[in-house]
């Protein structure tokens, strides 16, 4: 886990970047916003060009308020300009998770939705936020609250706004979810009313009335419960869908209209199918897949986003030996499938799940992927090209260019010698503002 850094200590960064906070007159702190700033340069012993897997050496960016300028081994210096002298390091995009839960942490997650105030789980959220950043997190994508509704509207807001530390976020509310699905309190005495984690939309129709509340409410895009509770059945795994392929449509077509788009939880089949008949945006967990779900995806460019670290976390953290082995299980499945969908050209993200297992460790996922068949630099492509057009922000980050945004991190080593070193980030600059050094 990276150092925690005191909000105090991330705005005097700030100003040494550039970026000044000016105290409102009510005593607040105001957003964050460039007043005269001082053109910085950075200089590292490499820098990674993800698109070719070219490494420089050495690499320099300069940074002019919130956007790269200049990329290369040499840049322009210009006359005042603030030099960083970053070391045996190598400069690369900042990291993208898409799929992540800021509203979550360690323990029981439907006893902490119930025990735990919402007002509570922001502040937690916050620190998750936090975290995520420091750890080299720029950009991310929170999949669903877990029934603390649109709160992470306010901390994408707050973080826009330069109110708090934190990356870029797309949010989705709740996730939503049908009578007695995956994430309702199926598990509780029904006379408690015990609420579920998710938004109910039982028909079509009550899909798109969901999706425009949320939408109303600030969701950037919805989270579907496409696959209901899984079991593994003699090495097979089984799990029931939720919605029929011409509801996840009318959901795909709503978020059209409203100018997003719809991800699905969905593990297996015939879900998996369905929601890439539907042309969601992206698959989450996605373990099972068949070849025409498959070639659907290859055909839509719709995205797997595996989630390994979440199933490892769970194979070695139950309260349980019987329950660690099932787990234990599901994810060797798991682990055979993705070889397949590599084989077969499957378009993929990343997203760890993080939440459950403690904020600013997800740079796990990226090495098990590799561990799990793909090359570093089709990991870090995945993470980084792939995590920026599934969030919309395709052609402004994820990519060290001139006009993308100024979101950089720095990591010992060569991350496509040794993809752990994105494990250990030295340096993170979000939108030009240093949050990280």
């Amino acid at each position: 886990m990276p150092n925690f850094v005191h909000f105090a200590s991330y705005c005097r960064m700030a100003v040494l970047a550039g970026v000044v906070s000016t105290p409102a007159l009510n005593g607040a702190v105001a957003a964050q916003q460039p007043v005269a700033a001082v053109p910085v340069v950075l200089h590292a012993a490499r820098l990674l060009q993800v698109d070719t897997g070219t490494i420089l050496q050495p690499g320099e960016v300069l940074v002019e308020n919130e956007h790269i300028r200049e990329v290369g081994k040499t840049v322009t210096h210009p006359q005042g300009a603030r030099l960083l002298e970053l070391g045996d390091v190598t400069l690369m995009p900042g990291l993208i998770d898409a799929h992540i839960h800021l509203f979550l942490h360690p323990g029981a997650e439907d006893l902490q939705t119930v025990e735990e105030s919402i007002p509570w789980r922001v502040i937690l959220a916050e620190q998750a936020a936090k975290a995520d950043l420091l750890a080299g997190f720029t950009a991310e994508r929170d999949m669903g609250t877990e029934g603390a509704g649109s709160a992470d509207t306010a901390v994408r807001n707050a973080i826009d706004q330069g109110l708090i530390p934190g990356p870029r976020l797309r949010v989705s509310g709740n996730a939503i979810d049908i009578l007695g699905g995956h994430e309702d309190a199926n598990r509780y005495n029904p006379a408690q009313h015990v609420l579920s984690n998710a938004d109910y939309a039982n028909s079509a129709e009550q899909l798109v009335e969901v999706m425009r509340e949320q939408h109303k409410q600030g969701s950037d895009f919805a989270k579907i419960y496409e696959t209901g509770k899984d079991q593994m059945a003699a090495g097979e795994l089984r799990t029931p869908f939720q919605y029929s392929e011409a509801q996840l449509a009318a959901a795909v077509e709503e978020a059209r209209r409203l100018g997003t788009v719809v991800a699905v939880h969905a593990m297996g089949e015939p879900g998996t199918l369905f929601a890439a008949q539907a042309g969601v945006a992206s698959i989450d967990h996605a373990t099972q897949l068949s070849n025409e779900t498959m070639r659907l995806m290859r055909d839509k460019g719709i995205f797997a986003v595996p989630t390994f670290t979440i199933s490892e976390y769970f194979a070695h953290h139950r309260s349980s030996a019987d329950e660690a082995a099932r787990e234990g299980a599901l994810l060797d499945y798991k682990i055979r499938e993705f070889k397949k969908q590599l084989a077969a050209g499957v378009p993929f993200a990343v997203g760890s799940d993080v939440g459950p297992f403690p904020h600013g460790t997800q740079a796990r996922e990226l090495d098990l992927m590799v561990q799990y068949g793909m090359r570093p630099l089709a990991v870090l492509q995945a993470d980084l090209i792939n995590g920026a057009k599934l969030l919309g922000w395709g052609g402004q980050i994820g990519e060290l260019k001139p006009g993308y945004l100024a979101d950089i991190i720095a990591v010992p080593g060569n991350p496509l010698e040794d993809i752990t070193a994105t494990e250990h980030v030295s340096f993170v600059m979000k939108g030009g503002v240093i949050a990280r050094q």
